[in-house]
């Protein structure tokens, strides 16, 4: 098999199709975090990203009514920052538009 074709398949790969079913507002937190730069401190956080909307399983809420309840003040890691603002929303289904 030639180099073109092993790319030309490669390129294919299976295709998925998205559904048409309700929107779902809000950012995920996950998209949040991996624009960040961590270590980061409480203040710098919200100053930079506090006006993003993020999903929870109540709905889109505002990152700076999350971050008002979490008592860290210093992110050291990405994964301190998600288990932090989960520790607030919860986790589970997040809700979608009718």
């Amino acid at each position: 098999m030639a180099d073109d074709e092993a790319d030309e398949e490669a390129d294919e790969g299976p295709v998925v199709e998205l559904g048409e079913g309700p929107s779902v507002e809000g950012v995920p937190l996950a998209r949040v975090a991996s624009r960040l730069t961590w270590g980061m401190e409480h203040s710098t956080v919200e100053q930079r990203v506090g006006d993003i909307e993020i999903r929870t399983p109540d709905g889109p809420t505002s990152l700076s009514d999350v971050l008002v309840e979490v008592d860290e003040p210093y992110f050291e890691r990405r994964q301190e920052f998600e288990e932090s603002v989960r520790e607030v929303v919860g986790a589970g289904p997040v809700q979608t538009e009718e």
